[in-house]
Order: C-alpha cells, then structure tokens, then sequence
C-alpha cells in the first residue's frame, strides 16, 4: 500500500507531533528513526514525499538525499529537509544534494503542512475565519 509521507526522524517528540499534524491533514504517515532504514521504506512504501532528518543514527539525512538522487528508482521523490540545522551552509548543501524543501526547527504545523501540499501539488489550505 502507497504511503503519502514517509518521515525519517530520530526524535521521538517530534516523530509522534508530525505524524499527528499530518495525519489530521488527511495523509497516510509511515516512520522511521535512522538513515539506514529509510531507503527500505522509500522502496517498500512508495511515499509520495520524504520528510527528512538531518541529524540521525546510522546515517545522516544528507547521506540518504544523495543516495535517493543518485538512485534512477527514487531520484524524483519529493524531499522536504527538516532540521534543527539551520545554518545556511547546511541548507546550501541539502539544495545542492536535491532537496525540494526544507524547514528548520523549531517550526510551525502549518509551515510543514503548507510545504508538504507545495510539494504535492495540493492547495493551499483555507486558513480559519
């Protein structure tokens, strides 16, 4: 079965708080908390985007970006970035490594939600009267 989003993220707190918002927006979540597991779960679970850690067990978010774009099967899935690295070396070398987008921690729901559909092509949701 497709999954819309796999999050590959190593913190717990974060982990359940994403799966949760994201859920409520209406997506399908599977997780997984180190860089070695997460080419296992592109393949296996046919996200339509990646929401991805840098900083993880095993191996680094940056490690996988590279190997998902140099992979013919997986280099056109969406990654969206997200890490509480925000220096913009970090971010200058996830965009050279692929990154569709990227989000630094802390955040706001809405900026993962609103980036998610971006990538999607979804629209936009209402924003509450």
């Amino acid at each position: 079965m497709a999954t819309d989003i796999l999050i590959a993220e190593d913190e717990p707190s974060i982990l359940e708080a994403l799966s949760f918002v994201l859920q409520r927006a209406g997506w399908t979540v599977h997780a997984v908390t180190d860089g070695d597991a997460v080419m296992n779960a592109v393949r296996h679970a046919s996200p339509r985007v990646l929401v991805l850690d840098i900083m993880m067990p095993k191996r680094s978010g940056f490690e996988v970006l590279k190997q998902i774009r140099g992979d013919a099967d997986t280099r056109s899935l969406p990654v969206l970035v997200l890490t509480a690295k925000g220096q913009a070396q970090d971010r200058r070398v996830a965009e050279e490594l692929g990154a569709d987008s990227f989000v630094t921690k802390p955040y706001s729901n809405a900026d993962v939600v609103d980036a998610i559909r971006k990538l999607l092509g979804e629209p936009a949701a209402l924003a509450p009267q």
